[in-house]
């Protein structure tokens, strides 16, 4: 497996692995703050994470240029910094979008199963909404998407799917990720995705504090007790997990990037086995099962059919 393969499926992986781990801080902190007061600091706790991270780099591509030569001395023109921020407040838009319709669908009463099938049902609006865009998709990650949804129905739905209010802001907030996906494959493509992720969480941030002074009234005394869950949540799933989420998409295919995202039901039930010591009926364990095949088949590369030659 090359390089970029690689990258395109741990990337993802670890990704999904650090969603599904944080979900109980998630949902945990709606019993302390609202939507937007919560957002606002996970994104601004990842905005700052970056921050630090994108120092780090200049300062080692500083040493570099330093010792290179005159000549090989490059500066970033600037249509492509306006590229960058351009990009970067799209996906903070996008992001603030579903994050905040996810988290009201939370406070509304949205049941953790019930929550995590909905939302990752843009594992099968990404390649619909890609045909649009003119992306070719394969029957064999077609077949994936449909094995990934079915498992994850049989791990997450455990009550019978009703449309409550809840439900329909989940629903909204699975569109809002789809749009972040198919924003990240147009802009990671042009610019430094780490540089974008930044201002796509300052974005989100500014955003969520805006609706978060119009529609709450937080308090230290709510913030306090989640300090933990957000500086987590803040660090490891904003900071962390989206910029992989971006260096992930750079030249790969979104679906099969979706795909592997959606493993983050996985790894919550995995994680909510381990340090909540929950157990997991067969019909779980069926869907883990349906979820693990069908990222594997979305791996094998079976060749698009080609148009046969008229004479």
């Amino acid at each position: 497996m090359k390089h970029n393969q690689v990258r395109q499926v741990v990337f993802p992986v670890i990704t999904a692995m650090i969603w599904g781990s944080s979900f109980v801080a998630q949902s945990t902190s709606t019993e302390h703050v609202g939507a937007y007061t919560f957002n606002a600091a996970r994104s601004f706790v990842g905005f700052l994470a970056l921050l630090v991270v994108i120092q780090i780099f200049d300062a080692v591509n500083r040493r570099k240029q330093a010792s290179a030569s005159p000549s090989q001395e490059q500066s970033a023109p600037a249509e492509s910094r306006k590229t960058l921020v351009i990009g970067g407040i799209c996906c903070g838009f996008a992001l603030a979008l579903a994050c905040n319709l996810q988290q009201l669908g939370m406070v509304a009463g949205a049941g953790a199963g019930k929550t995590s099938f909905i939302t990752t049902l843009y594992v099968v609006l990404v390649p619909i909404c890609g045909l649009f865009l003119k992306k070719k998709v394969s029957p064999a990650v077609w077949l994936s998407v449909l094995l990934g949804v079915a498992g994850l129905y049989c791990l997450c739905i455990k009550d019978d799917f009703t449309i409550a209010p809840s439900d329909l802001l989940v629903l909204l907030c699975a569109f809002g990720y789809t749009l972040h996906i198919l924003v990240i494959d147009h802009f990671t493509q042009k610019v430094d995705g780490i540089k974008m992720s930044c201002i796509q969480f300052l974005t989100c941030a500014v955003i969520s504090a805006v609706l978060m002074l119009i529609f709450e009234h937080p308090t230290w005394a709510d913030i306090s007790p989640c300090i933990g869950s957000i500086l987590y949540v803040g660090v490891f799933s904003s900071g962390v997990a989206y910029t992989l989420q971006i260096l992930a998409q750079k030249d790969s295919n979104p679906t099969i990037v979706a795909l592997l995202l959606s493993l983050e039901s996985v790894f919550g039930a995995v994680s909510g086995a381990i340090f909540l010591h929950e157990t997991m009926t067969g019909k779980e364990l069926i869907g883990c099962v349906l979820m693990l095949i069908a990222v594997v088949l979305a791996q094998i590369p079976f060749p698009l059919k080609k148009k046969a030659k008229t004479a």
